[in-house]
Formats: C-alpha cells, structure tokens, sequence
C-alpha cells in the first residue's frame, strides 16, 4: 500500500457524494476514488492511500454497477475490501463492440467531455454526432477539439462546419503537442474538474494529455505520413492529475483528464434523449407530420419529406438521424430484455 497526500477536494469530492454516506458508515468506511480498471482489480487513491483492490462488490448486480473509471467506492478502513459504489453524477457507457451488446462502462462522474477528432480522414460528421448524443444523453457538456490543423488545406471551414452539428457547440481548434495552443483547454480542467477525452487511435488524445500535463507519461509514437494516423499505448482507461509542473498550461488547474482508448465501434443504446437534443432541428419538425406515429418512410403529410423538398433540412442529416434513432431502439429493445431477465433470475434466488 502506497500513501497519497491528496485532499478529498482534490480529488473531486463533492456534496452530492458526501450525502450518500452515513455517519456510521463514515466512522468504518473510506470514501476512494477509481483511478484505472485491471481485470477484477482497480487502482484507488483517497485521502493517504493509494492501493489496488479487488473490484468485487458485497452484492453482484448488473453491468452498470461495476466500477469503473471517475467512480468513487467507499472500502473497509481496516481491511480495504470494497463496500459499496456510490451513485454518479454521470456515467458514459456503450455496448460493447460484437453481437450480444452488453454494456461496457467508459467513465464516471465527468464534468467535461472532449471530443478529439483530427483535421485529417478522422474528421467525420456522423462519427462526431455519435459522441455528442452520448453527452447529451448522460448531460455533460461537450467540447470538440480539432487537431492536427496542419493536415487540412481548411481547417477553419471544417471548425464551422463542426458548429453547425449543435447548436452552441464549442470548437476548440489546437496543437496538441504546443502549450500555447492547448492552454485554450485549461480553462475546462479547473479544480474539482474531470474531463474525459474520446475518439479514434492516432487523433492525439495522450498527446494533449501529455501537454496540459506538462510530462511524457503517456508514451506516443509518430505520425504515418500514408494515412495520417498516429499511434500510442493506450490500453486502458486511466485517470489523469494535473499535478502542478510549470512546462504544463493546465497544470494549476487542479482538474482529473480520463484517457481512453480509441473506438473504432460506438453503437448507440439507451440514448432516446440524447438524439432529441443533437437532432433538435430535425425531431422540431416531426411534430408538424400529418399523424403522430409517422415513420417519415412514404406516410402521406410528413414534415419531414416535405422540409428535405424545400432545402430546410438536409438529406444527409436526416438519413444519420434516422439510423441513429434506429439503432438505439433496436439496441435498447436487447438491453431492456436482459435486464427484464436477468431481474427474473434474481427474484428466483
């Protein structure tokens, strides 16, 4: 066991966290927080402990009571056995990549989410609108950064043509690996701050990491000049102190960076919400078709058809949203049954 010199402040703890706990489960129990995930074990740092434990929790529930990265727990004070998980102020999950779409936790309790995507063949409208459904569904507010500028002959076009995505987006257009471009990044990882970055392998996301750091912590590998793609060692999802160094514009901040690994799969499940608020333009003008359950396939009197015919929404648009709403309903319906069977399962026990 390691000892950390970390407040629970600096950690990120909060009110919302501290109501949770009893007075006799503060007296026997030690509130921690996930620092990274190792395959039944997870690595936690609290007020003078930094320790890896077993993530087995007294009571097995579903995949969503598992902890994962951001989650705070409280354990044992003397035999640092996990007790309990305590709720999120969010959790970013998708299903996982494959055929039974089960449920694979991303990170929790994050304030901020960082939408890498290059400037390059990785900048990609319905890639982007994926990430930001997922925000808008779990509420955190999301910002886009562009990078690797200098590998388009207009990166400005494509910073307006991200804007137009949602409306009040912020873009963020930055060097990754120059402390005087990413320091318009600081300003989102301030005390008490959890930011997570997400997108495609190679877009820089430890590169920015590295920067707003201030170190080389997280290894990266060059550029290939064939495809444009860069290439690091992120393997797991890792929690990120801005610790303090002077090479780092961030660094006083205070604030966590969750680094993820690239996904090259991000279906969509249980994100209803969250198509409404990214699609907004479109799902406003549904409300104007003919008959409340049009399938704007071919229904006589959908608005839909007809503001596509007029130039106020655009095709492109529509078809993503429409496989997106599809998507998710047809995940949604798979994850609704699991969860229907697997409350059965346990009701028999």
């Amino acid at each position: 066991m390691m000892s950390s010199d970390l407040t629970l402040g600096q950690l990120s703890w909060r009110s919302f966290f501290a109501k949770q706990v009893s007075v006799e489960q503060s007296q026997n129990c030690q509130p921690v927080r996930v620092m990274s995930v190792h395959r039944g074990r997870v690595t936690v740092l609290g007020e003078g402990i930094e320790e890896s434990i077993s993530s087995s929790l007294p009571v097995q529930g579903g995949a969503e009571d598992r902890p994962t990265v951001g989650d705070w727990l409280l354990i044992n004070r003397k035999s640092r056995t996990l007790v309990r998980l305590l709720n999120r102020t969010s959790l970013f999950k998708r299903p996982a990549p494959g055929d039974d779409r089960r449920v694979q936790l991303i990170a929790a309790n994050v304030d901020t989410l960082f939408i890498v995507s290059s400037c390059d063949q990785d900048f990609n409208v319905a890639r982007i609108e994926r990430y930001l459904v997922l925000a808008g569904e779990v509420g955190v507010r999301p910002v886009l950064v562009l990078t690797k500028g200098d590998r388009s002959p207009a990166p400005k076009r494509l910073v307006e043509a991200a804007r137009s995505l949602q409306s009040g987006l912020r873009v963020e257009l930055v060097d990754g690996r120059d402390p005087t471009s990413a320091v318009r990044l600081a300003g989102y990882c301030g005390l008490g701050e959890t930011v997570a970055l997400v997108g495609s392998s190679g877009v820089g996301k430890s590169t920015i990491v590295n920067t707003l750091k201030g170190s080389e912590s997280i290894a990266t590998q060059a550029v290939r000049e064939d495809d444009g793609k860069g290439r690091h060692t992120t393997t797991v999802r890792e929690m990120h102190r801005l610790t303090g160094s002077a090479n780092g514009p961030a660094a006083d901040g205070g604030g966590w960076l969750v680094d993820t690994p690239g996904m090259r799969e991000l279906q969509m499940s249980e994100v209803a919400s969250g198509v409404t608020e990214v699609f907004d333009d479109v799902t406003a003008v549904t409300l104007d078709c003919r008959f409340t359950n049009c399938t704007h396939a071919d229904e006589p009197g959908c608005a839909i058809h007809l503001a596509m015919a007029v130039g106020d929404l655009d095709p492109a648009r529509v078809e993503r949203w429409r496989k997106l709403a599809r998507e998710d309903a047809e995940n949604s319906g798979v994850v609704a049954v699991r969860r229907f069977r697997r409350g059965k399962s346990s009701n028999r026990k």
